[in-house]
């Protein structure tokens, strides 16, 4: 596996690391804003508690079900270095795109639905019927997922970051001033206002990336394949990237699994009220985590030269990443954010208060999590990246049970605990398998 070179040269200075890596964290950093802003408008239309409730369920079924792509920028950025890799990697990932979209439409057969949303999840008929109208909203969410991210991908390797941040701001553009022209339209559940912002949003994010990569797929066309590089086959892109479609698939049943546990735990609408609010505002500060790992790809070199500046890095990111979520959860901060941002209720501001607690650690695991991925996917061992996801999702399988059903921990609480454990779990089992890679490429390259 080739990985590119930028024009920051061989060294790799903390300062040229914040420059390549900042549009990127800033690209997340604005779409993690979506959620919190979505959920303060959903928050001001009428039966707020219903259809945050809802909307919790549908995002968390649309995630699971775009879990096959999520990984697809990292597979452009890693292999697309010529035509021929190019164009096998391009319908590869539309169509995997296009089977996204294809399993959203089976779960929306109403009878598959009804199974899934009141058999499976226990939810009140009311929010059912919210969730149900929202999915169908979403239905565009996947495939315009998987272009995007492929395409972002290609202008991660070309080095061109702050194109990437320029689809977001077209995507929060979009998505911010469908909701508006929703809400003041009026009438209209706050779960459909919210459902259809995120499609429109992506939508435009999606046809954005496809005219912003142009010249790098122009670049690429006009690349002749290293005849001393083997020919990437569809087989090959299979066994690379399965692990880690694998890994999206198992990571991202943990929030519909927690919807699940929390609808049969103390307080079930409370929590799932709340929990879509409290993940969003961690999910600002985990979102510096998520960004890291395409740029250690990019960065860290073939043979691992740049893993000392790359490590620091990622330390003291990790770190100011949970002291600000810390500073917000600790402090009169979080009643200001669920409050007067969000628009919860005095009642379910209160509620949120401790999950959010307990939440703090997890940006800080969230950036170890990416840089011990960067790692296993420069070295073709991505195998262990879904291994410890099963750790992770396991543990909370067994753990959300055990305080939320056996001790009668209040869901949410259940939860936030549970999660914290589980990815702690998943990051300690990914030390060995590092280590043994860099141990094998050191030897490799020793004279």
């Amino acid at each position: 596996m080739h990985v590119p070179h930028t024009e920051f040269g061989l060294k790799r200075t903390q300062r040229s690391i914040i420059a390549f890596w900042f549009p990127l964290a800033a690209t997340w950093f604005m779409m993690a804003v979506e959620g919190p802003f979505l959920a303060a408008v959903i928050a001001r239309l009428a039966e707020a508690k219903f259809n945050l409730a809802a909307y919790g369920v549908a995002y968390a079924v649309a995630l699971l079900v775009e879990s096959p792509v999520i990984m697809l920028m990292s597979a452009s950025t890693a292999l697309a270095e010529d035509r021929q890799r190019f164009e096998r990697l391009r319908a590869f990932s539309f169509g995997l795109s296009a089977a996204t979209t294809v399993a959203m439409l089976l779960i929306l057969v109403p009878a598959v639905f009804a199974f899934v949303a009141i058999d499976v999840i226990a939810l009140p008929a009311d929010v059912a019927r919210l969730v149900y109208g929202g999915l169908w909203l979403l239905l565009p969410w996947p495939g315009a997922i998987g272009v995007r991210r492929f395409y972002q991908g290609l202008l991660i390797r070309d080095n061109r970051t702050k194109l990437v941040a320029t689809g977001t701001v077209l995507r929060l553009s979009s998505m911010a001033g469908t909701a508006l022209v929703l809400f003041l339209i009026g009438g209209i559940p706050g779960a459909y206002v919210a459902a259809a912002a995120l499609s429109a949003g992506v939508s435009v994010e999606a046809v954005a990336s496809v005219l912003m990569a142009r010249p790098s797929v122009r670049k690429l066309a006009g690349t002749a394949p290293d005849p001393a590089t083997e020919v990437l086959s569809y087989g090959a892109i299979a066994r690379f990237y399965y692990p880690l479609a694998l890994t999206s698939l198992i990571g991202l049943t943990v929030q519909p699994m927690l919807t699940f546990f929390m609808g049969r735990a103390p307080a079930p609408l409370e929590s799932l009220a709340i929990f879509p609010v409290v993940t969003a505002l961690s999910f600002i500060f985990r979102a510096m985590g998520l960004s890291y790992q395409e740029v250690a790809i990019a960065l860290m070199g073939k043979r691992f030269e740049h893993l000392a500046e790359l490590w620091r890095f990622a330390l003291l990111l990790g770190l100011a990443a949970s002291a600000g979520l810390g500073l917000v959860a600790l402090t009169p901060l979080a009643l200001f954010w669920f409050e007067d941002l969000s628009a919860l209720t005095p009642d379910l501001a209160r509620f949120a208060l401790v999950p959010t607690m307990i939440l703090v650690p997890i940006p800080f695991f969230s950036v170890m999590l990416s840089f011990q991925r960067a790692i296993l996917v420069i070295g073709q061992g991505t195998r262990p990246i879904t291994w410890a996801t099963m750790i992770e999702v396991g543990t909370i399988a067994v753990g959300f049970p055990i305080l939320g059903w056996r001790l009668g921990v209040v869901g949410a609480t259940a939860a936030a605990l549970a999660f914290v454990v589980g990815r702690i779990g998943g990051n300690l089992f990914l030390v060995r398998p590092c280590l043994r890679i860099l141990r094998d490429r050191r030897a490799a390259s020793t004279p």
